[in-house]
């Protein structure tokens, strides 16, 4: 059983990062990283000590939903904001890290970007709801402006910048496929 998204989205829930959750169940911010994306798996005993930093039992963390949810109010979405690189991204479906797709709403201050994320096999859809941003992959970068849309593959390192002098918002959708 594949267990690192639900480890993630309750990590997302807890208000944690990686390096915080590794520092409270001695381990590394890399086997957090590695055990989120399903590469290594934890002994019983780091796992329990996950599932108690992150206020869950094992039996309520491999309960299986019983009926699938079909909608979601703005209150249920979780936040995070990068003071350093600019940036606040909003997950518009909780537990989103557990699907096959994990759509996103980003808004990028002036000058602000997201982090260059490594070549997967995930695809990436973006919308650009205000402002202009870059696309970058690989070498090539894209500008993208209000009311146009963006796809790619992300085969190669990626990233999203702002490239206007205002806030910019986009509407991102990406798939769970790793190398």
């Amino acid at each position: 059983m594949k267990i690192g998204a639900r480890i993630k989205n309750l990590r997302l829930k807890n208000n944690l990062t990686q390096e915080e959750l590794a520092e409270r169940t001695d381990v590394t911010k890399g086997f957090i990283s590695q055990m989120e994306r399903d590469i290594s798996v934890p002994s019983m005993e780091v796992f329990f000590d996950v599932l108690e930093v992150l206020g869950t039992t094992p039996g309520e963390f491999f309960e299986e939903d019983k009926k699938q949810r079909i909608v979601y109010e703005a209150k249920d979405a979780l936040f995070f904001e990068d003071n350093e690189r600019g940036y606040q991204i909003q997950w518009l479906i909780p537990e989103s890290a557990e699907k096959e797709m994990e759509p996103v709403l980003i808004e990028l201050n002036e000058q602000g970007s997201m982090k260059k994320y490594p070549p997967s096999r995930s695809e990436s859809f973006g919308y650009v709801l205000q402002g202009a941003i870059e696309v970058v992959l690989g070498t090539e970068k894209w500008k993208v402006e209000t009311g146009n849309t963006f796809y790619f593959q992300a085969n190669q390192e990626h990233q999203l910048r702002n490239s206007v002098d205002k806030k910019s918002k986009i509407l991102l959708v990406v798939t769970h496929s790793y190398l």
